[in-house]
């Protein structure tokens, strides 16, 4: 790290500790140059993740958007507010420990019903409905036949 006063790049760590909000690190450095005292920051990098939709355009990840989405399926159904949070924290952990810079919305619905399925059956199928958009009633009982055959299988 390089000296603000006397640009050597030789400092020492004199106190380490977190920011308040737990998000970097502040380091008072010391000079072994000129002996003067400087404040570093240290954060981790967040790598942004783009999101690839079906229609081929892309944007930014936002965890909110599968909050919204949870919330809608989860509406009237004994599920709480930190499980909901739980869950998308989840999905978001998984998709940054992926390591991919693009995730498709495809892989982001499929680990949401993924986690919605143990969570809650009735809100499952909700998001399901919406996510795979079912086209007719058969389609919907082939979704409800592989639900009860996973349950079944247990």
């Amino acid at each position: 790290m390089k000296c603000r006063y006397c640009q050597c790049t030789d400092s020492r760590v004199v106190d380490s500790r977190p920011t308040e909000d737990g998000t970097a690190i502040r380091r008072r450095r010391e000079c072994t140059n000129c002996g003067r005292r400087f404040t570093t920051y240290e954060k981790v990098e967040e790598m942004p993740i783009i999101v690839v939709k079906r229609d081929g355009t892309r944007e930014n990840f936002d965890s909110s958007k599968i909050l919204r989405g949870v919330r809608k399926s989860c509406e009237k159904r004994p599920v709480s507010a930190a499980e909901m949070d739980a869950l998308v924290e989840d999905v978001e952990r998984e998709i940054n420990n992926s390591l991919e810079q693009e995730v498709t919305t495809i892989r982001i619905g499929e680990l949401v019903m993924s986690k919605l399925k143990d969570l809650d059956e009735v809100a499952y199928v909700r998001f399901a409905s919406v996510y795979r958009s079912f086209k007719d009633i058969n389609t919907f009982m082939e979704e409800l036949k592989l639900l009860l055959g996973d349950k079944n299988a247990q």
